[in-house]
């Protein structure tokens, strides 16, 4: 059990709640309650197992990672600690950081999609699959790309678009620099940059390579473009989503080829 399946059981349980509907006590999500169905689930798929026995063996082992999902939603606007309202029985134990509501926030991003019970919350299983790109692309890419993710996490879905295009160019200005220098920079910033700098990186790579790298960008880039123009944009989850995954394809991409990107003559 870690965080990302703990939020995932919590989102769960949530989806199958009512608004104003307590879980246990005044709470709508009463962690020790839920630690205890998770493993009457997971344990009774076991035959021969005492159920009760293996509940009272690792509800103490599963409380600091169902903790550490409940604060990530609620840092996420999406649970708050606390009973229903007001005159709603409380107890020690929720008071002490095990019972929690769901926010107005909340019950909206619950009814706007079922795609956020997949995707990895940072710091979790997204920053870790990020995590090694972050020294070879820099803290432009990092700090960008986990913006992009907070972004999703709070529905704000063409601000995750933008801030993953945002990433892609640092992919892109990263990886020229290692191949040309702080040259590499004066193009990026004049007239065209993105478009300048794309042709000379590319200019003497193999045609695979050229087309893949671009079929990244070009995607990402649209987003991005869609995002900064002042007219309306018809950005949805989908589009977020599939922002999100060509950006780690892309940064696997070029983390994969770097030689032959970088190496000039290549």
């Amino acid at each position: 059990m870690n965080i990302e399946d703990a939020v995932h059981v919590l989102v769960e349980t949530m989806r199958r709640g009512r608004p104003g509907q307590t879980q246990s006590y005044g709470y709508e999500l009463y962690i020790p309650e839920i630690i205890r169905g998770y493993l009457r689930a997971a344990s009774s798929a076991l035959q021969g197992l005492d159920v009760d026995s293996e509940i009272h063996r690792r509800k103490n082992e599963l409380a600091p990672a169902f903790l550490a999902a409940a604060w990530e939603l609620c840092r996420r606007g999406i649970i708050r600690p606390g009973v229903y309202g007001m005159g709603y029985q409380s107890t020690d134990e929720g008071s002490a950081g095990f019972g929690y509501t769901v926010t107005p926030f909340g019950r909206q991003w619950l009814a706007e999609s079922d795609r956020d019970d997949y995707v990895p919350v940072e710091p979790g299983r997204f920053g870790q699959m990020l995590a090694p790109f972050s020294e070879r692309f820099g803290q432009a890419f990092q700090e960008r790309a986990q913006e992009a993710i907070r972004c999703y996490g709070a529905h704000a879905y063409l601000a995750c678009c933008a801030m993953c295009g945002a990433a892609a160019e640092s992919i892109l200005l990263a990886t020229a620099v290692a191949q040309q220098g702080d040259s590499a920079v004066e193009v990026y910033l004049s007239s065209k940059g993105r478009s300048r700098l794309e042709t000379s990186l590319l200019g003497q790579v193999n045609e695979q390579v050229r087309r893949e790298f671009l079929g990244f960008t070009a995607l990402v880039k649209y987003w991005r473009d869609a995002a900064a123009h002042g007219a309306p944009a018809a950005i949805s989850d989908n589009e977020a989503y599939t922002s999100l995954a060509m950006l780690l394809r892309f940064a696997q991409f070029a983390n994969d080829h770097w030689t032959e990107l970088t190496t000039r003559g290549a």
